[in-house]
């Protein structure tokens, strides 16, 4: 083709010259329903782009979304195919054995995600596909798709056995899968075993980003090994959270910033969004994509 046509094509064909000017690397992650999940719409940014403020609206994110509000999501957000790779375990540990289900490459996978529950919870809520806008089974689905593994444990407590019951559970997989990326999840109460985690040399030696989704804070963070190393951390919170108050996970997310300036630390926060908006809307693609681009 003629250099002149060659340009021409290039001007008249915006996916190619978006594809040019924002190449993807062998860490993305491969879409996954990408329009249905991404975030509705920016109100406000800081921070150079990592303070974000993402509108939510119930009667659209919920009410719109789901066939049976926050019961069953309609079928377009769902691809219920992943479940021919998941699995409920049993794994026997020096700490006790752990139930957990268990979705993509249970060997060999280039990236593993490890979603904690919150109060209340069981390793059932990780992988249920209808609940929480469909979003479990998109980083279900994120995982299988891209040579990955996803795990959702039952643990004891959110305290000292709970988190050594997860550092075994990792210490497992991550000996099956040598070369992955792991990330860690908590959602609400399940962030003090992300805190508690963050402390552990052995994990944090393999941790590539910890996901706090609608959770609490720790100052004891800032003098942890994941702290030392600069462990992506992301916060997604909802502005009218009453059970972790949005004002301290903010005061919280900018004493990172303040005492390492240019940490690797994003938050997003839904206005309008209560307690488990987070784990509703957060885009696990984009969040995941972003701290494999910084590891």
């Amino acid at each position: 083709m003629p250099l002149i046509k060659r340009l021409a094509h290039l001007l008249v064909s915006p996916v190619l010259a978006l594809s040019l000017a924002l190449p993807a690397t062998a860490a993305d992650l491969a879409s996954f329903k990408d329009r249905l999940f991404a975030y509705p719409a920016i109100l406000s940014q800081a921070d150079g782009g990592d303070y974000v403020v993402v509108d939510y609206k119930e009667a659209r994110d919920i009410d719109a979304r789901d066939e049976v509000p926050e019961r069953r999501v309609k079928s377009d957000y769902v691809a219920l195919g992943v479940r021919k790779v998941q699995k409920d375990l049993v794994l026997p540990t020096p700490a006790g054995e752990i139930k957990h289900v268990a979705v993509g490459r249970s060997e060999g996978a280039k990236i593993i995600t490890i979603y904690l529950h919150g109060q209340g919870g069981s390793r059932k809520q990780g992988v249920d596909d209808f609940t929480f806008g469909g979003n479990f089974n998109r980083i279900k689905n994120l995982m299988a798709q891209n040579d990955g593994l996803y795990l959702s444990p039952d643990f004891s407590d959110f305290g000292d056995g709970g988190a050594a019951e997860i550092a075994a559970l990792i210490d497992h997989y991550a000996g099956t899968s040598p070369g992955a990326k792991l990330f860690i999840a908590c959602g609400s109460m399940g962030g003090g075993l992300c805190w508690k985690l963050a402390a552990d040399k052995a994990v944090t030696g393999r941790l590539s980003g910890l996901i706090l989704l609608g959770s609490h804070w720790d100052d004891g963070f800032l003098s942890t090994p994941a702290f030392k190393r600069k462990v992506p951390v992301f916060f997604g919170q909802g502005s009218k959270d009453k059970v972790f108050p949005v004002e301290k996970q903010e005061t919280f997310y900018r004493s990172i910033r303040r005492k390492s300036p240019g940490y690797p630390t994003r938050f997003v926060r839904f206005e309008t969004g209560t307690h488990g908006t987070p784990i509703r809307m957060t885009d696990w693609r984009e969040t995941l994509n972003w701290m494999l681009s910084v590891r």
